[in-house]
């Protein structure tokens, strides 16, 4: 069965409902969906007085669990049109498995949170791109075959590069239900690409299977 991780940090709840959407979509193709959150880097009592949401469900993910899956959907909020430290410095830790080739073939997508609409809705989401390519994986992004993320009867977050949330500056709004939906269809999507890889490379194996076979022999 195809695995699925959907990896995210998140300061106060906005990337977290994302990411449990995301899984909700990747759930609907039959997929193995496994939810995990980024280790936080601000001290503790740093965390409780700038309100940050400390009650998250997801357990803590580590980097070498990483080519356990066939598709990783990165989700963090922009800090200044760019991802968060804590995401950084966990991908800036993944450099053994970029030397050993781990995540070569693998499925890499991203979404975001911003507190406004031109907060780096679209750039946030670029700056993971380069890494994943770094790493090997075939990015997926959120294709206009939604069409909801061309609507102008709401402010709303979301680009073909990935879905993504407006928080507002005091983050007061929540994630709307077309941000959620985009959310649902771009995991969906992504464990669609992931299975059609997956089961390429088992008939590519298989097909190959007989000629080594009888090499070996």
């Amino acid at each position: 069965m195809t695995r699925v991780l959907v990896l995210y940090y998140s300061s106060y709840g906005h990337v977290e409902a994302l990411a449990r959407a995301e899984a909700e979509g990747a759930r609907l193709r039959g997929t193995n969906v496994v939810v995990k959150r980024i280790p936080e880097l601000v001290p503790i009592e740093t965390a409780r007085a700038s309100g940050v949401k400390l009650d998250q469900a997801a357990p803590i993910a580590t980097v070498d669990e990483l080519p356990d899956y066939d598709a990783i959907i990165f989700g963090s909020p922009t800090r200044f049109g760019s991802v968060t430290s804590q995401m950084r410095s966990f991908l800036d830790r993944a450099g053994g498995l970029w030397a050993q080739g781990k995540l070569v073939g693998k499925v890499g997508s991203a979404f975001t949170s911003t507190a406004t609409q031109h907060g780096g809705q679209e750039s946030t989401i670029l700056t993971f791109i380069p890494t994943l390519l770094h790493f090997g994986m075939v990015v997926v992004g959120l294709p206009y075959d939604f069409q909801g993320q061309m609507r102008l009867d709401e402010i709303l977050g979301g680009s073909p590069y990935g879905a993504a949330t407006i928080s507002g500056t005091d983050g007061s709004r929540r994630p709307s239900a077309i941000e959620l939906e985009a959310a649902r269809f771009q995991g969906r999507h992504v464990a669609s690409i992931a299975e059609r890889l997956f089961d390429h490379a088992a008939a590519m194996e298989d097909r190959a299977w007989p000629r080594r076979a009888g090499q070996s022999h």
